[in-house]
Formats: C-alpha cells, sequence, structure tokens
C-alpha cells in the first residue's frame, strides 16, 4: 500500500505502508539508535511525535513482551528505510508489523530518511502528517498546517497512569515516582537499588504525597512541553527540603522551572543513545541515551543554590544540575538507558546515597 509522509514546510516524501492503515500527525523527529525499536515505539516521552530512524534496518529482532517501557507504544507514526519481513531471535513473539497492526501505529518505509533526517536537521522539527487513506499533495498540505504543535500542551496528562499502584512492595526505602510518563525501566533501577517503589499520577497533591511519608522522590521522563504541567514545578516547590528528590529528563526540566530556570526548545531535540555529556565534578565523560526536545536554559538558574552538574558535549546545553542546600539533583539525559548505553546507571545509586544521608540527618 501506498503511503506519504508531509512536511509543513511541503516536503513530501513518498513510500509503502506497513503497520496499521490511516493517518496520523505529529511532530517529525529523528532517533539515532542502532537498535531498541521496541523500547523507544514504547516510551511515553515519544507522545505526539512521529520518529523517524536512522538505521537503515529496523524489525529484524521482532517484539518480545519483556522489553516494553510502558502499557503500550505512544508514537503517532514510525518512519524507516526497510522494515524487516523477518523476526530473527528466539525471544521474540511477533513481527514489527503485527505489533503496530494490533495498536492502531501507522508505519511507512521505503523512504530516504537520511534526507529526511538532513531536513529536520536543516529546518528543525516540524508538524508532519503520515496518510495511506489520502495521497493528494494538496489536501495533506492543508491538513499538516493545521495540525496542533506541542508548545504548551499538557501531553504529560494523556500517557500518566489514572490511579496509583506499587510496582515493588519490597525494599529499605519508600520511593514515590511521579508519574509524568515514566518508562518501566527507570522502576526496575530503582528495585535493584533496594526501594520499593509506588507511582503516583503526575498530578497528585503535594499534601497526598507527603501524606505517603516517602524516603524519595523521583519525578519521571514525560512527553512535550513542561511549561504545559506547571502544576508539577508548583508541587516540586513544595517538595525541596522536605524529602530527597531525583528528577529524569521532563523531570530534570520541570525542577528547573520550579526552581525558577527558564525552558527553551532544541532546534531539533536530542533522540538516540549516542550524546556524550561530561560530569564536571570529576570530568568523566557518559555516553548516554536521550529523548528530549526541551532544555532548561543554563543560564537562567541562579548559581548561588544551584551548581551545574553535567553538559552536553555536543551544544553544551545543560544535561545536570544540584541544589546546593537541599536534597535535588537531576539529569536530562536517561541513566536507566533501555536502550542505550549504560555509562549512567550509578545515578541512581547516588539518588540512594543522597536518601541514606537525609535520613541520617533527620534522625
Amino acid at each position: 500500500m501506498k503511503a506519504k509522509i508531509v512536511l509543513e514546510d511541503g516536503r513530501i516524501f513518498k513510500g509503502s505502508s506497513f503497520g496499521a492503515a490511516g493517518e496520523s500527525s505529529g511532530e517529525v523527529v529523528f532517533n539515532t539508535s542502532l537498535s531498541g525499536y521496541q523500547e523507544i515505539l514504547t516510551d511515553p516521552s515519544y507522545k505526539g511525535q512521529i520518529v523517524t530512524m536512522t538505521y537503515p534496518l529496523i524489525g529484524n529482532y521482532g517484539i518480545n513482551s519483556e522489553d516494553m517501557e510502558s502499557r503500550r507504544p505512544f508514537v503517532e507514526g514510525f518512519v524507516v528505510k526497510e522494515a524487516s519481513r523477518i523476526a530473527s531471535n528466539w525471544r521474540s513473539e511477533k513481527t514489527l508489523d503485527v505489533y503496530l497492526k494490533e495498536n492502531a501505529i501507522i508505519g511507512i518505509e521505503g523512504i530516504d530518511t537520511r534526507a529526511l533526517t538532513k531536513h529536520i536537521r536543516l529546518k528543525g522539527s516540524m508538524r508532519a502528517i503520515i496518510s495511506t487513506i489520502d495521497l493528494d499533495d494538496n489536501n495533506l498540505i492543508k491538513k499538516v498546517k493545521s495540525i496542533a504543535g506541542i508548545l504548551g500542551r499538557d501531553l504529560a496528562k494523556e500517557v500518566m497512569v489514572e490511579k496509583p499502584f506499587h510496582w515493588n512492595k519490597r525494599g529499605k526505602y519508600k520511593v514515590l515516582v511521579i508519574d509524568c510518563g515514566v518508562k518501566f525501566n527507570i522502576l526496575r533501577k530503582l528495585s535493584e537499588h533496594n526501594c520499593r517503589v509506588k507511582v503516583m499520577p503526575g498530578d497528585t497533591s503535594f499534601k497526598d504525597i507527603i501524606n505517603e511519608r516517602p524516603d524519595g522522590i523521583l519525578i519521571s521522563n514525560g512527553p512535550g512541553d513542561p511549561e504545559g504541567a506547571l502544576y508539577v514545578a508548583e508541587t516540586i516547590k513544595k517538595l525541596i527540603g522536605k524529602v530527597p528528590v531525583f528528577g529524569i529528563c521532563f523531570g530534570h526540566q520541570l525542577i528547573g522551572l520550579a526552581l525558577g530556570g527558564k525552558i527553551s526548545k532544541l532546534k531539533f531535540g536530542h533522540h538516540g543513545g549516542n550524546h556524550p555529556v561530561k560530569d564536571l565534578r570529576n570530568g568523566k565523560i557518559f555516553i548516554t541515551a536521550q529523548n528530549h526536545n526541551f532544555c532548561v536554559d543554563i543560564d537562567s538558574l541562579g548559581k548561588e543554590e544551584i551548581e551545574i552538574t553535567h553538559i552536553n558535549l555536543n551544544d553544551k546545553t545543560l544535561e545536570g544540575m544540584r541544589h546546593k542546600k537541599f536534597p535535588l539533583f537531576s539529569v536530562q539525559f536517561h541513566p536507566e538507558h533501555s536502550p542505550g548505553p549504560h555509562d549512567a546507571g550509578c545515578l541512581f545509586k547516588e539518588f540512594v546515597n543522597m536518601i541514606e544521608v537525609f535520613n541520617a540527618k533527620k534522625n
């Protein structure tokens, strides 16, 4: 079946359909990961986005039930050079094509993904539409110009859980995860570090959080513009100093807002598993997994209270910070990887150490 992806600036790419048939729209971005397409599809941070994979062959090891990063895929569309018809892996349970069909996700293959990626790098991320049912160029250009962008939208509300749930009831430390679109591997990593983990919706009130008497709070990753979820930042303001807080990606941006920082939109974002980040405290370089289109303006933070701990070596954007007085730190990258390198997994231990120090002072 023929398919097209049309960008808001009028650029048109023709290809073939796989996965579900129909029409879908969102902001088109590219991801540079060589593998891990299943984790990328099920990362809630991609809500509102059409993902283009730069690696040319996707789907070759299939889909399995163990590597999901959330309850279902949240991407608006999936763009690849070639979708493998063969799923060759002992853990595979179904093909990528079948999985996308089951979840009503539209895929398009056979386009020049290198040209699309170069176009996004030059022009920036932009709105796009994928269609298998309307192939009229003029119609699609009109449609794509009428769809909403992601600035100011509260996409976190569309992916967060509706009710609290326990991920793990065994562990020394009680950690509440404030869910703005949390990846399951964050919950797995906390469990591995002797934490009993309870997930709370992102709009949970400060009172309800404190009444849980947590040892620590983790503010999760999530999709889109953090300024669409200012209610979470307001809750974070009240939590600072009362309990140790760790923020990841979207959670890092929300902490930045809570500390009085400003948010800016990157030209084409950071998406993939090969982003170099420097830890300014010891000079160590991490190769990190990243997925974000917004960042905290490094010059908007008060240096008398905030220490910059990590920077991106590609574009010098802020990748990590900590409070000089209170037990709070955050990173823009994904220390839980999945997919991506494991370099920064030590930050979960750093969070637990912060909890231990805070409890020792309190007692």
